[in-house]
C-alpha cells in the first residue's frame, strides 16, 4: 500500500488530536506507529493512553517544554536536531507504517531545525510510509509537497472566555 504525506496545520484546536486519532486507527489495523513530539516535554493524556492501550505505538518527545513566547535556547535546538536525526534513521529503516511528527512546524517556526531538512525527510521516505506533520505555521514548501493538507481554523474558542486548558480535553 502506498503511503502519503499529511499536513495538519492552522490556528485551530485539533491538530495533535487528529494525528493521534490516525495512530489509533492504524493500531487497530495492526500497523506499527511512531510518534515524535517536538518542543513538548510532558506526559500528556494522549501519551498515557498510547502507553496503556496501543502496544504497537511508540511516543518519544524531543523538547524541553513550551517556550512559545520566548527565545529558544541552545539546548532546545540540540534536542530538536537530535530528534530529527533519530527520526531520519527510523524512517530509513522502514520498520514503521505510520510516523507522526507532532508540532514539527513549531520547531521549524522557531528555527530549531531547518525546512530543508524536513523536506529531505519527506522526499526520502519509503513509499509505503504514511507520514503526518502537525503544528501551526506549516511552510508553503512543505504544503506543496504534501498529499493531504488540513487547516484547522479557529472560529470560536472558550479560551477567549477565560477557560483554562483541561486535563483529558486539551492535554
Amino acid at each position: 500500500m502506498k503511503g502519503y504525506v499529511h499536513v495538519y496545520t492552522g490556528n485551530g484546536k485539533g491538530k495533535t488530536t487528529a494525528a493521534f486519532g490516525l495512530a489509533l486507527r492504524a493500531s487497530g489495523a495492526d500497523k506499527k506507529v511512531f510518534i515524535a513530539q517536538f518542543v513538548k516535554r510532558k506526559t500528556y493524556s494522549e501519551i498515557k493512553a498510547v502507553q496503556n492501550y496501543l502496544p504497537q505505538t511508540e511516543v518519544k518527545q524531543f523538547g524541553n517544554g513550551y517556550f512559545i513566547k520566548k527565545k529558544p535556547t541552545d539546548t532546545d535546538i540540540e534536542v530538536a536536531q537530535q530528534g530529527l536525526r533519530e527520526i531520519k534513521e527510523l524512517v530509513k529503516s522502514g520498520d514503521n507504517d505510520l510516523v507522526i511528527l507532532d508540532e514539527i512546524f513549531i520547531a521549524l517556526h522557531y528555527n530549531l531545525i531547518s525546512v530543508e531538512a524536513v523536506i529531505e525527510l519527506i522526499k526520502n521516505k519509503p513509499d509505503k510510509l504514511e507520514l503526518v506533520l502537525t503544528g501551526r505555521y506549516a511552510p508553503h514548501k512543505i504544503i506543496d509537497l504534501a498529499d493531504l493538507v488540513t487547516e484547522m481554523k479557529e472560529i470560536k474558542h472558550y479560551y477567549q472566555n477565560g477557560v483554562k486548558a483541561r486535563n483529558g480535553i486539551e492535554f
